[in-house]
């Protein structure tokens, strides 16, 4: 409230603050000061043969309780910002206590989590508390994509739980990728292979390392586009994102339709970065936790 816009719409909340409070007051005062109806004038209507309207006040305890409220909230007004954009008498600002409740943790933290973020990252493994906020942090960024035990899902995020990554599973690799984020892209093919070219790659990329597949009419297409970025036997590439063709481990599928689907269409993925969202210690905690 006190970091309003401009003048104009600090002046338009005073106004309207004070208009309803001194319609509340005029409320109040004319219910206890007005005089009785008078019985000619009034078309009574009567309830259990000698209840009638206008015979008795509001209840008193009614008048006393809102004006207690009517104290309470003037001097609130005076204390605490509600006025447009007066501060109040102890300058209180959400903002401020946020700025404030991160000064106290700093202080009281930062030397901890300089000694995290530099932390071998077996001793980090070894400590429960640590891995439990570890957990916490993944659940709080990871899961929503990976999965809540980094499972992965839906064909379009990996798992990360085996040792398989797409650009490299070592401690390093895996701190860039969350420090940087990274971009995956698989150009589409259809234009230059044509459907049956897209066909025999898509089967000739199934046999890669069997006997089958020397020879087959996929092969000399196959080593015209693609090993620039998945290498001559198809075993991929971490410097480029480039996955190994001749695993188990494929993220979209690796039956004939979903092969020709991503020859023809391509595929493109992205993992956010979080070097600006979680600090040293935080994504040292990450890696441990990948690593584990």
């Amino acid at each position: 409230m006190a970091d309003m816009p401009n003048d104009f719409w600090s002046g338009w909340i005073i106004l309207i603050t004070l208009i309803s409070f001194i319609g509340l007051v005029w409320l109040v005062v004319s219910v206890y000061t007005a005089a009785p109806p008078n019985d000619a004038e009034v078309d009574h209507t009567t309830w259990d043969d000698n209840l009638k309207e206008g015979m008795n006040q509001a209840p008193l305890w009614w008048f006393w309780m809102i004006f207690a409220m009517m104290v309470f909230s003037v001097f609130y007004l005076m204390l605490y910002p509600g006025m447009g954009s007066f501060k109040g008498a102890f300058q209180w600002s959400q903002g401020g206590q946020i700025e404030e409740r991160y000064r106290v943790f700093n202080d009281e933290f930062t030397e901890l989590r300089a000694e995290i973020a530099v932390m071998p990252l077996t001793e980090i493994q070894a400590d429960a508390a640590l891995m439990g906020s570890a957990s916490d942090l993944f659940s709080q960024n990871c899961s929503a994509c990976h999965g809540y035990q980094g499972q992965g899902q839906a064909n379009l995020f990996p798992n990360l739980n085996d040792d398989i990554w797409q650009w490299g599973g070592s401690p390093e690799n895996i701190e860039l990728t969350l420090r940087n984020g990274r971009i995956g892209v698989m150009a589409s093919w259809e234009a230059l292979l044509g459907q049956e070219g897209v066909t025999n790659v898509a089967n000739y990329v199934l046999l890669l390392g069997s006997p089958e597949a020397e020879g087959h009419p996929g092969q000399a297409r196959f080593n015209q586009i693609c090993i620039a970025c998945h290498g001559i036997e198809g075993t991929g590439n971490p410097l480029l994102g480039a996955p190994d063709l001749t695993d188990d481990d494929w993220l979209y599928g690796n039956d004939l339709d979903t092969l020709r689907e991503t020859l023809r269409g391509g595929r493109n993925g992205q993992m956010p970065a979080f070097g600006d969202k979680l600090d040293n210690a935080q994504i040292r905690l990450l890696v441990a936790w990948l690593t584990r």
